[in-house]
C-alpha cells in the first residue's frame, strides 16, 4: 500500500492502523499555512514506524489556485465548522491531483492500493472527499494503470470522533499530529479544524492549544 499522509489526526490513525502493509507514505507540500507543521509530524511518525516517507512539492497549487488555506489566501475562518464558514478553505480538486500522482507512483513501484483518510465530516464541505468522488476516482485509476491500482478509503463513512477512538485503541500519541489551519507551532484552538479536533479527541486530548 501507498498512503497519502499529511501528518494530521485522520491520516495518522490510518498510517498506524495499516503500518504493516504500507510500503510508502507520501506528503505533499502545496503552500498551505499548516504544511510546515504537518510535514514535521509526518516525518516523525514515519520514522517511528520505519515507513519510507516521500515529500512532493506542488508549488503550482499556491501559484494558481485560490483558497484561504494557502499562505497568501486570506484569513482562516474561526469558531464554527460548517459549509458556509469553511468553503473558503477548499483547495480545488486537491485530492484529485494527489490521488493521480499517487497512482503513478504506485504503478511505478508495483503497488496496487492507495490509502486516503477522508471521512464523513468532510463530505459537505469538500467535494473531493465524498464517497461518490472516491468511487469514481478509484475506477478511473484502476482502468488507467496496468496493475489496476485502487483507492482504499476505510474512513469514508465514519466520523472524526470514530477515527479518534480507533487511534485511542492503537495508543497513538495525538500530540504528535497536527490539525490547525493557522499553522503556528501551537494549535490556535479557535479555527474550525481545531474545534473539530477538540470534539473528536474529547476525553483524551493531549494537544496544547492557545485557547
Amino acid at each position: 500500500m501507498i498512503i497519502s499522509y499529511s501528518g494530521g489526526l485522520d491520516s495518522t490513525v490510518l498510517l498506524y492502523k495499516y503500518a504493516n502493509q504500507i510500503k510508502l507514505a507520501v506528503s505533499f507540500y502545496y503552500g498551505s499555512k499548516h504544511n510546515d507543521q504537518e510535514i514535521k509530524y509526518a516525518q516523525f511518525n514515519c520514522s517511528k514506524l520505519n515507513i519510507r516517507h516521500l515529500i512532493i512539492n506542488l508549488d503550482f497549487i499556491s501559484e494558481h489556485f485560490k483558497s484561504s488555506l494557502l499562505k497568501d489566501g486570506g484569513d482562516i475562518p474561526k469558531e464554527e465548522y460548517n459549509i458556509d464558514n469553511l468553503k473558503s478553505t477548499v483547495v480545488p480538486f486537491r485530492n484529485g491531483i494527489i490521488l493521480s500522482i499517487l497512482a503513478g507512483i504506485a504503478e511505478s513501484n508495483n503497488i496496487n492500493k492507495i490509502l486516503i483518510a477522508n471521512h464523513s465530516g468532510d463530505h459537505a464541505v469538500y467535494p473531493d472527499c465524498r464517497e461518490e468522488f472516491i468511487i469514481n476516482m478509484s475506477n478511473a485509476i484502476k482502468s488507467g494503470t496496468f496493475n489496476n491500482v485502487e483507492i482504499f478509503a476505510p474512513f469514508t463513512n465514519i466520523t472524526k470522533r470514530d477515527i479518534a477512538l480507533i487511534g485511542k485503541e492503537l495508543n497513538i500519541d495525538f500530540s504528535q499530529t497536527y490539525s490547525c489551519y493557522e499553522g503556528d507551532a501551537i494549535h490556535c484552538g479557535k479555527c474550525a479544524t481545531c474545534l473539530e479536533r477538540k470534539q473528536a479527541l474529547y476525553g483524551f486530548d493531549t494537544t496544547k492549544y492557545k485557547s
